[in-house]
């Protein structure tokens, strides 16, 4: 697990009603004591990513089984596994590998700086994006069905924050919060 990786926080609807939110052994908790037979979504409260829960798992954690990597999907031997350094394949052309190759530090050190400087410069893109992004997810998981859905997506997508917010005004309290929780920076004046 990467050191930066910040923890889930989870939230959870029964219809338009957010019913829980928290850690995952907060929600898993409150799940065990519900006592209605309600049906519920369980998002990902940072990018609203709907995960399926083991609530039932007294055994075990109950964490989100979405996007556990396994062993088998590690790579081993190649790398700095303990300090997080992962070896991939990188396909490049000849001239590329060359150039990289000629770098202080080699290829993996001149790769390296390269991401940091291409994730610093475009970090505000790179936000506005994962906001947006995560909206989606959700809205499409819980609000498909609302009055004005496309309308908002199309909104939300071109950036038209008045807009956005004036076709989601009629919905469910509830989900209207929680959507400008994840739009919130979703729009931005640089685009």
């Amino acid at each position: 697990m990467p050191f930066d990786t910040p923890p889930i926080n989870l939230v959870v609807f029964a219809g338009f009603k957010r019913i829980a939110h928290g850690s995952a052994a907060d929600v898993l908790a409150h799940l065990r004591e519900r006592k209605d037979d309600a049906p519920y979504l369980v998002f990902n409260e940072q990018t609203g990513e709907q995960l399926d829960l083991d609530v039932h798992n007294r055994g075990g954690a109950g964490a989100p089984a979405a996007n556990a990597e396994t062993p088998e999907e590690t790579p081993r031997g190649v790398g700095r596994p303990k300090l997080g350094v992962v070896a991939r394949e990188v396909t490049l052309l000849p001239r590329h590998w060359e150039w990289l190759n000629r770098q202080p530090g080699g290829a993996s050190v001149a790769l390296r700086r390269l991401v940091q400087e291409a994730s610093r410069v475009n970090a505000d893109r790179d936000a506005v994006r994962a906001s947006r992004e995560a909206a989606y997810r959700f809205m499409t998981a819980i609000a498909g069905a609302l009055p004005g859905f496309e309308e908002a997506t199309r909104a939300l997508f071109a950036g038209e924050q008045n807009r956005f917010e004036a076709l989601i005004d009629s919905w469910p309290a509830d989900l209207r919060i929680h959507l400008h929780k994840l739009s919130a920076a979703a729009w931005s004046t640089t685009e």
